[in-house]
């Protein structure tokens, strides 16, 4: 009997030992293995999120990217015609300097013209003068013919 008894005890004290357990060990230790898994859960999720934003992060920098070269092409575009512009007016602004330095050209050199006959003119009056002195074997006195020397100018 002492098999039974003993059996009978050890079923009785392992019975105590299962519900104290139940009581008082086993609830923090389900609540520390949710705890857990929650934490596991959370962990995995947030991990898919950043997953899907680093995604959507590669994809928004794809794009700025490409609006990025998209905006030096169309910058670029813009600078060579403006480029081209700024010659064409450089062009135009050293043509109309040109022409307007031909024209002062013209001018003086059509003042040089004038003067050189003037000086011509004078010159053949003087000798006109002096040949009709000799011709004449007297002098001509230009102050008292002064208006018909100019006359004899105006002719030439």
């Amino acid at each position: 009997m002492n098999i039974n008894m003993t059996l009978i005890g050890q079923s009785i004290t392992f019975a105590i030992f299962v519900w104290f357990c139940m009581k008082f060990v086993w609830p923090p230790i389900v609540s520390a293995l949710e705890t857990r898994k929650k934490q596991i859960a959370d962990g995995l999720a947030a991990a898919d999120r950043g997953k899907h934003e680093l995604e959507l992060a590669a994809r928004r920098a794809s794009e700025t990217m490409h609006e990025a070269k998209l905006k030096a092409v169309d910058i670029i575009a813009q600078a060579e015609k403006r480029a081209i512009q700024i010659v064409e007016e450089a062009k135009g602004v050293a043509k109309d300097e040109g022409d307007r330095m031909i024209a002062a050209a013209k001018a003086e050199i059509g003042q040089e013209s004038h003067r050189a006959r003037e000086a011509l003119r004078g010159e053949v009056a003087a000798l006109v003068v002096a040949g009709a002195a000799k011709v004449l074997r007297r002098e001509v006195d230009a102050s008292a013919h002064a208006v018909l020397l100019d006359a004899i100018k105006n002719e030439l």
